[in-house]
């Protein structure tokens, strides 16, 4: 098999040449049976309920920006409401919309203060009770006296003085200061803060984090974005991170951070998660891949079908297959598994990736050969026929690619009817199914002439 192309993009139909189709919000993701495993998706909104569409002027960005992210930063309700609206209106653009796109993403600073927005949730985004740990108090540990009610514990004394006004040594006092690990600058942070949020506060931080995750949602969906969004460390850390937490983190928030890391996958590169640049979440490649793993083994369709058309995005980079290649049996039993769901963009997903994984290297069509109920799932999405002849053709292609490989052949001999009554019966996939059973039947010592007698090879 030839090495597989750069312009080749899981859920693309058609050329090769074109670039990736973005993807939409998936249907069902925010509903409250969401979490249901392989209920279908809603149905798509008319058109009379969208409501009107709100023009901006195309200079309004180029003339508001430095009050936008201002704005941003302040942290100021009514400032960066004002904020979270405009950027909603100016990165949002409907098909028939003529405006131009906005490089919102190049503005400096913006991203960086959108950013903070979803930080600034994502810190105080878990209770206090389940988020606050055992910690030492060593507020004043370089005096004898804190003034805290802990002056025996400083003083390294472990019962009340008498009465006489005794007191420790001065060496054993000197030794506990040097144990305790002084942290001139943290204490501010582990301590109980003095601006407690009430539970409306927590909902407006969040609603205003959600806003932000769809404005950077946003900004992926235009191409002239993509690379700076992909190169920069803080936000595809973010993204990754809003991932991870899937399973307490808001529904909404994590579904735009899945959607930003499909648009940018690409040209996303995981070998910069680990740069010598200081990281902002410290998030590895292999942290990185194991979120997206269990974004693929969460129990929402639509999470699913994102996450495998994000492996089938990334696979395409050679860079990422040191990170991808570890987890390949999981990866292989779950894209089978969605290919059992009777859907058809879980099919669509779970073939576009098979297809670019298949063309990875021989290990990959060997494990996958293997899997079980592989072969038997790709033939029923051609039998059917699935309703895109596009993905029919891609599962024609990944058992071409698999029968490629010798040791694959006594796994697939057991198939020799099924490939044959699909090239009697489907003229468009008729030519691959004979090249597959030429494959199969073909030996070292056996002569072309028999096995075109046979299938009417050439």
């Amino acid at each position: 098999m030839q090495k597989r192309d750069q312009s080749k993009f899981t859920g693309s139909a058609g050329g090769t040449s074109a670039p990736p189709a973005k993807r939409g919000r998936p249907f069902g993701s925010t509903n409250s049976n969401s979490s249901a495993g392989g209920s279908g998706g809603d149905a798509a909104a008319p058109l009379n309920m969208l409501g009107p569409s709100l023009q901006v002027h195309n200079t309004f960005a180029d003339q508001n920006h430095k009050r936008i992210v201002l704005a941003l930063q302040s942290g100021l309700k009514s400032e960066l409401t004002w904020a979270l609206n405009t950027l909603t209106l100016l990165s949002f653009k409907e098909k028939e919309d003529m405006r131009k796109d906005h490089s919102l993403a190049k503005v400096p600073g913006l991203l960086d203060a959108l950013l903070q927005v979803i930080d600034d949730w994502r810190d105080i985004g878990l209770p206090k009770e389940i988020s606050r740990s055992t910690r030492v108090r060593n507020l004043g540990a370089n005096s004898l006296v804190t003034g805290f009610g802990h002056e025996y514990e400083a003083l390294g004394s472990l019962t009340a003085p008498s009465h006489s006004g005794s007191v420790s040594t001065a060496s054993e006092a000197l030794a506990m200061k040097n144990a305790a690990k002084v942290r001139s600058s943290e204490w501010w942070s582990d301590e109980d803060g003095i601006f407690n949020l009430d539970d409306e506060g927590r909902a407006e931080r969040q609603q205003c984090a959600v806003a932000a995750s769809n404005i950077i949602r946003n900004f992926s969906f235009m191409q002239e974005n993509e690379s700076v969004m992909a190169q920069h460390r803080h936000c595809v850390e973010t993204v990754f991170q809003c991932i991870e937490g899937h399973n307490s983190e808001d529904e909404e928030l994590v579904t735009n951070a899945l959607e930003t890391a499909v648009n940018l996958a690409p040209v996303l590169n995981l070998r910069n998660l680990s740069s010598q640049k200081s990281p902002f979440i410290n998030t590895p490649e292999k942290r990185a891949v194991q979120a997206i793993m269990g974004i693929l083994g969460s129990s929402v369709k639509t999470w699913q079908c994102a996450a495998a058309e994000l492996i089938g995005r990334l696979i395409i980079n050679p860079d990422n297959e040191p990170f991808l290649l570890p987890f390949l049996p999981q990866i292989h039993k779950r894209l089978v598994d969605l290919l059992s769901i009777q859907a058809v963009d879980a099919q669509a997903a779970a073939v576009g990736a098979l297809y670019n994984l298949a063309e990875v290297n021989m290990d990959c069509r060997l494990k996958l050969a293997s899997e079980r109920w592989a072969v038997d799932r790709l033939l029923k999405v051609i039998k059917t026929p699935h309703p895109v002849p596009e993905i029919c053709r891609k599962a024609s292609m990944i058992l071409e690619s698999l029968v490629s490989e010798p040791q694959n052949r006594p796994l697939l001999l057991i198939y020799e009817n099924s490939f044959a009554e699909i090239l009697f019966s489907d003229s468009k996939y008729s030519d691959t199914f004979a090249r597959i059973l030429y494959e199969l039947t073909a030996r070292p010592s056996s002569k072309f002439t028999a096995a075109r007698g046979i299938w009417g090879m050439y």
